[in-house]
């Protein structure tokens, strides 16, 4: 095949198709857990995840509340992808191999956002959230009744040794997660005569590059444990989960709808929403009481 600059421009349009195609397979588990922000600079600050008020009653002036009450913030990074073509390969028109290739670099792009997100969750026994504490702790700060500070929980009082899972109020606008991105996955070329590469390696270079990050949203809509995935340890996530308070003591009403595990912990976590009965044959209470969603990202 003789390149030129139409041979060129038209094996960008099929290797973009394909790329396309891709892009299309994945079925994204992230909008679950996440809430998508679309960043307009390099860092986002989320200093108002910390304070959220609560209506109250009007006496006297009105009680305005400051919603800048954390220094928690998001940057952008920077993402990519690049496949090399060889020069020889488009001259001997041996093409065949690289649709494929294509489209599941497309794939991948499109699966990223969940590796990312999904990541970040398991890794919330260690990361810090809004208020510095890892999103899985025992010492969130929370004010009581009185003003005063006390420690409150969202994971076992003992932490566990295995397969973490997570019971989440995914029901809210705001969720545990955020995904934030500046620059969808875009598919670019290098891929003229002059270019370095062609030059020096002899292959044109096609890609993607995007800009995005993950951070945590509030930490109060998610339990996550790494003990046994039991009728007993759901029990007791469920119950935090419904009688958690924000500042003041004021109740948050929550309801955990979803419980997400790996798919390690499938068997254990459909005995306890889909079985009509549990282990000792009495009936399952605890059956319909949230959606189970297995995700691979966490194996």
């Amino acid at each position: 095949m003789l390149i030129t600059h139409g041979t060129l421009k038209t094996l960008y349009t099929g290797f973009k198709t394909s790329f396309q195609q891709g892009l299309g397979q994945h079925e994204s588990q992230w909008p679950t857990v996440a809430m998508k922000v679309n960043s307009t600079t390099r860092t986002e600050e989320y200093g108002w995840l910390g304070k959220i008020p609560g209506v109250r009653e009007w006496l006297g002036d009105r009680v305005v509340h400051g919603l800048q009450g954390h220094g928690y913030a998001i940057r952008n990074k920077n993402h990519e992808l690049t496949v090399g073509v060889s020069r020889d390969d488009i001259e001997d028109d041996n093409l065949g191999i690289y649709a494929p290739m294509f489209t599941e670099m497309g794939r991948s792009v499109g699966a990223y956002p969940d590796e990312q997100v999904w990541g970040l969750l398991a890794n919330g026994f260690s990361t810090p959230c809004y208020d510095g504490q890892p999103l899985f702790d025992a010492d969130h700060p929370v004010l009581d009744a009185d003003g005063a500070v006390q420690s409150v929980a969202n994971t076992d009082a003992e932490a566990g040794t295995g397969e973490p899972w997570f019971l989440l109020d995914l029901s809210r606008a705001i969720k545990p997660v955020i995904y934030q991105e500046r620059k969808a996955f875009q598919f670019v070329s290098m891929t003229k005569e002059t270019d370095e590469n062609v030059f020096k390696r002899n292959e044109f270079l096609y890609g993607a590059d995007g800009r995005s990050n993950v951070g945590f949203g509030l930490w109060q809509l998610a339990w996550g444990s790494k003990k046994t995935l039991d009728k007993a340890a759901y029990k007791a996530a469920r119950q935090w989960m419904m009688g958690q308070k924000g500042d003041h003591g004021r109740p948050l009403g929550l309801r955990p709808t979803h419980l997400v595990v790996p798919p390690n912990l499938e068997g254990a976590a459909l005995e306890i929403l889909n079985a009509e009965r549990d282990t000792a044959g009495a009936t399952n209470v605890y059956k319909g009481t949230a959606q189970l969603l297995v995700v691979p990202w966490l194996a």
